[in-house]
């Protein structure tokens, strides 16, 4: 009897796709490394080196052989400590250390938070578009996302009349994040309130990524959804971390904040999964969330900056529209009006094989909207240089200037 057909890899993990923003970073990192002259809007960290303190702090444990040693999985006590008066400090909500994890980064939070509260079959809302981590750790945990689509008619904010018609008997989650990533977009005080009393007579957990809360521009504020609404905090999730706001993306810093019941399932997991995240990391966010937050404030006028000197030179090109965003450091342009277009021999039919070409023929770098559940648009970082982003939008602009 010959054995079973079976694949290599398991159908769960094997059917994951690869992170789309990593790789569109990945291919432009390699074409500089050969020598190309590319300017790259793909990534999602910020172009600033971590602040001084931070690092010297990161330092000095190296030479404590207290952390050259296993610690508790849940993460150093002084650093819990300090997410919790930071959580407080921030955003006006009060938990105590024991409801803190911390995790290698916001996506073990992410992911550990849904891992935690989904069975399988349960149904996840995802307000499109929507950061392409989240539809894979939904998958991962044996949930189902069941996307949400925005648009930039809504300035690509997510109402409850949509959320009401997506929801089923099966629907356990919403999946929350305000500033957004890809799109910029701040929910209002009063559109978070309404969402989150609308979870509460449902009866939904919310998992809220606060990654961006610090980078809001304008008018634009961010309120924490279990503030606004606090009968939300026993059915709530939120997860943030170091990278954005102090410019720590490879330090891999985040946590998840929840019940107490929550938080002990998610540590049990991360006991297993990967112990404890790096020592000199945590001491070294330590020193970040204790700190003062000047060099945020620095980094956020600078980001300011370049938001509107992206989202007035994007406008400019025909058939690009653009909203202006309100936070984080994303512009979610449409690009719909330069598709089916004969540009340089090729007719690029989707955002995908745009960006490509863009790529191929300018050296700029793009994440298409396919990675966040819309086609049709591009994201593009303004976590670069002054001169770079400048650059870069005026080779679309020359480019796309040929569309005929």
């Amino acid at each position: 009897m010959s054995a079973p057909s079976r694949t290599r890899t398991s159908l769960r993990v094997g059917g994951i796709a690869e992170s789309a923003t990593l790789a569109v970073d990945a291919k432009a990192k390699a074409k500089k490394a050969a020598g190309e002259d590319v300017v790259g809007f793909g990534a999602g960290e910020p172009d600033f080196p971590t602040p001084a303190a931070i690092v010297e702090a990161a330092v000095e444990a190296c030479r404590q052989p207290r952390f050259h040693r296993y610690t508790p999985a849940g993460g150093l006590p002084e650093l819990k400590d300090a997410v919790a008066a930071k959580t407080k400090r921030d955003s006006g909500f009060e938990i105590s250390p024991a409801q803190v994890l911390i995790t290698n980064g916001g996506k073990q939070a992410v992911y550990e938070a849904f891992a935690t509260l989904c069975d399988p079959g349960d149904e996840v809302l995802l307000p499109a578009p929507y950061w392409t981590t989240y539809p894979e750790a939904i998958r991962l945990a044996g949930g189902v996302p069941v996307e949400v689509h925005t648009d930039e008619s809504s300035g690509y904010r997510v109402g409850v009349a949509q959320l009401e018609a997506a929801l089923t008997e099966r629907t356990k989650v919403l999946l929350w994040c305000s500033p957004s990533n890809p799109t910029g977009a701040v929910a209002s005080p009063a559109e978070v309130e309404a969402i989150g009393r609308w979870a509460v007579e449902h009866g939904i957990w919310v998992v809220a990524d606060e990654i961006y809360e610090h980078l809001v521009y304008g008018d634009a504020t961010h309120v924490s959804m279990p503030v606004a609404v606090p009968e939300l905090a026993e059915q709530c999730v939120v997860v943030n971390g170091v990278a954005k706001t102090y410019a720590m993306t490879g330090w891999r810093v985040g946590w998840l904040i929840g019940p107490l019941d929550v938080v002990r399932a998610a540590t049990n997991l991360q006991s297993h999964a990967t112990s404890n995240v790096a020592n000199v990391s945590q001491v070294a966010a330590l020193e970040a969330l204790t700190g003062d937050l000047s060099a945020v404030a620095e980094m956020r006028s600078a980001f300011d900056r370049r938001r509107q000197t992206m989202v007035r030179m994007l406008n400019e090109i025909p058939g690009v529209e653009c909203p202006e965003p309100q936070g984080a450091f994303y512009c979610y342009p449409s690009v719909k009006g330069l598709l089916g277009k004969e540009l340089r021999g090729r007719t690029p039919a989707t955002s995908a094989e745009l960006a490509e070409l863009l790529l191929d023929e300018v050296g700029v770098a793009v994440v298409p909207g396919e990675a966040f559940g819309t086609p049709g648009y591009f994201r593009l970082s303004y976590a670069l240089g002054d001169e770079d982003l400048e650059k870069g939008v005026r080779r679309m602009q020359e480019l796309f200037s040929e569309t005929s």
